[in-house]
């Protein structure tokens, strides 16, 4: 036999020997994670093809097949709330990367000043939705801080309806969100700017690079895989936000902010149509394990370059 041959048959073992060492560790986690989610998805499933209510959930269920869905579809609920979903997302999607980004790049330095508003920006995350909701609530009211600062510049002699209006209420919560989000985002951002080697800063500063092209050429490219990455979380992020919407609008006014995990919470746990509710979940589960797979396969392509 060859010696490359035996090295292959040696390489083999080794995986082998590595894969099963490894279970022992894994197999904790994944029993914890299939009673804690896997059985309560395929129940969440079930209960999307069968016609379950307040008074039959604990009968069996009767199957349904789509009929849930095409309920939903067929009554504009669901269309409409994943219209005003996509308008969310795109918000928040856009002001937590571009902020989040601009705010790293900001603090990459290692100023006294710079700390500090690390520090704010770790308790700005770090605060419960609820809590982050409600003094956003506050702030955006008739009485609140911004129409308080209108009314005195001039701007306006009447409340600006934030969080009233059939417009502005879905923009107002959307921007609270990202203002969450950002945080995240430029504290990843800015640990992905400190990898930058100091030699290629002070090349390019040698060779008269301005601070815009040092942005633009050598800052912003270096943390395209980060971007990336960021993107995905930042997109799943706001598809599955429901806190800030509970807390500042509920849904309101009208239908204006009902997006589509708030609508699969009204008819599932407010019109006690749970079918219904597991249908619209279905739907907006979907496109989060698109983005998953996405960002699972990014995340691989990372690791193999």
């Amino acid at each position: 036999m060859s010696t490359r041959a035996l090295s292959t048959t040696a390489t083999g073992r080794t995986s082998r020997r590595g894969r099963a060492a490894r279970w022992p560790y894994i197999l904790p986690a994944a029993i914890f994670l299939a009673v804690l989610s896997a059985y309560p998805l395929v129940q969440l499933v079930r209960m999307s093809v069968s016609a379950v209510s307040s008074r039959t959930l604990r009968d069996p269920w009767e199957f349904t097949g789509l009929d849930n869905l095409m309920r939903g579809i067929e009554s504009g609920d669901t269309g409409a709330a994943l219209l005003r979903t996509l308008i969310f997302v795109t918000i928040v999607f856009t002001v937590g990367m571009i902020g989040g980004l601009a705010a790293a790049l900001a603090l990459r330095g290692r100023r006294g000043s710079s700390g500090f508003l690390l520090a704010l920006m770790v308790f700005v995350w770090a605060l419960p939705p609820v809590v982050n909701g409600s003094v956003w609530k506050f702030l955006l009211g008739d009485a609140g801080l911004f129409n308080e600062l209108a009314r005195t510049v001039g701007l306006t002699d009447t409340a600006i309806p934030f969080l009233y209006d059939q417009h502005l209420s879905l923009i107002s919560v959307a921007l609270v969100n990202s203002w969450a989000v950002v945080p995240f985002n430029a504290l990843v951002f800015r640990a992905a700017l400190m990898g930058i080697p100091p030699e290629v800063i002070e090349a390019a500063k040698l060779d008269g690079a301005s601070a815009w092209q040092e942005i633009v050429h050598i800052l912003v490219p270096s943390v395209r895989a980060t971007a990336v990455v960021l993107s995905v979380l930042t997109v799943v992020y706001a598809f599955r936000s429901f806190d800030f919407i509970y807390v500042m609008t509920y849904g309101g006014p009208g239908t204006s902010t009902v997006t589509l995990p708030f609508l699969a919470y009204l008819q599932a746990f407010v019109r006690y149509d749970f079918g219904l509710g597991a249908a619209t979940s279905i739907v907006a589960g979907a496109l989060v394990i698109v983005l998953a797979i996405a960002y699972a396969r990014n995340v691989r392509k990372e690791e193999a370059a």
